[in-house]
């Protein structure tokens, strides 16, 4: 018979890591964990070396029906009708360190939503030339996208093009749920906006779907909804989007940022150029309109061609019509 699996209060008032774990595996797992359950994400979670604190407060114990390692996972099922079946993951991250995520099937299926980023070149531009703001840590490298990035120091937003005269043309600002919930409540997001509506085009983008921006350990849910909504109404040139995961957000500020410089083009706005692209590269054509079926009859029949009354058109007669064609 299993032991229990026990979530206690972490001793530490000062850790970012608020909870205790305890696996019922061996001699048991401790680990220091973010959430008490992958409710709407996964938990991020360390290793605890430490004795389990003997006046801990004890916030959960259930039983457990399985705990299994396989590899660098251990799968746990708890005796219980909702909640009951997780991972824990454990995987290395920057710098080396090792780290435990915590994971349900429902967790995995949001943070990796299963949608294929197309590596197509965003409104036919080989080449983007994006500016990244000097002050951006861990940048986006746009390594997936036909760009090419530079550092600069931004008057707003994180990422940006610069039209010929070296003018910000357009900005994206990139935000995590958290940043975005803090900087809202403390009223730096305005000021942020003011910036990116001074501009032609502008965004935020949100490294996070809306359902997990709304969740937050101090916040209440109610107080971020309208946040929100209150700003999109006072500042509705600048949207605010929401992206799954920052392999998504990178990918729509790419083709944002694109958008922004045909645009530009198009209305002629400043110079027309964008700095890094050619000025007089012309806009492709649209392609001409095809014929329909009874067109190419009637050109055929006008042209001493022979063509059935019915049926498919011989790709012979396409082929002189598209000869015409040519000719003038």
């Amino acid at each position: 018979m299993h032991e229990d699996f026990v979530i206690a209060r972490n001793p530490e008032p000062d850790s970012t890591l608020p909870y205790l774990l305890r696996i019922p595996l061996g001699e048991g797992i401790l680990l220091k964990a973010k959430d008490t359950w992958p409710r709407t994400a996964k938990v991020y979670c360390h290793r605890f070396f430490e004795a389990w604190p003997e006046d801990a407060e004890v916030v959960e114990r259930v039983g457990v029906r399985s705990c299994v390692r396989r590899g660098a996972a251990i799968d746990l099922v708890l005796e219980r009708g909702r909640e009951n079946r997780s991972q824990f993951v454990i995987t290395t991250i920057r710098g080396g360190r090792q780290a435990v995520f915590w994971q349900t099937s429902r967790t995995t299926k949001q943070a990796r939503p299963r949608v294929a980023v197309s590596a197509a070149r965003a409104q036919g531009l080989s080449d983007l030339p994006i500016v990244v703001d000097s002050a951006e840590r861990y940048a986006w490298t746009f390594s997936d996208q036909q760009a090419t990035t530079r550092r600069l120091a931004l008057p707003a937003g994180d990422y940006g093009v610069l039209d010929a005269d070296g003018k910000l043309l357009a900005a994206v600002e990139r935000k995590s749920a958290q940043d975005l919930v803090s900087s809202m409540t403390t009223g730096k997001l305005k000021y942020q906006l003011t910036e990116l509506a001074s501009l032609p085009h502008a965004a935020i983008v949100v490294e996070a779907g809306y359902g997990k921006t709304l969740q937050h350990d101090r916040v209440r849910t109610a107080v971020i909804a309208d946040g929100i909504a209150e700003t999109q109404v006072a500042f509705p040139s600048v949207p605010i989007v929401f992206c799954d995961n920052r392999r998504l957000a990178q990918e729509w500020a790419y083709r944002f940022l694109a958008a922004a410089v045909v645009a530009s083009a198009a209305d002629d706005f400043g110079s027309g150029a964008v700095a890094g692209l050619a000025p007089s590269a012309p806009l492709a054509p649209l392609p001409a309109r095809e014929p329909t079926a009874a067109e190419l009859r009637a050109w055929a029949n006008a042209h001493g061609h022979e063509v059935s009354a019915n049926g498919r058109i011989p790709g012979a007669i396409r082929a002189a019509w598209e000869a015409a064609q040519a000719d003038g």
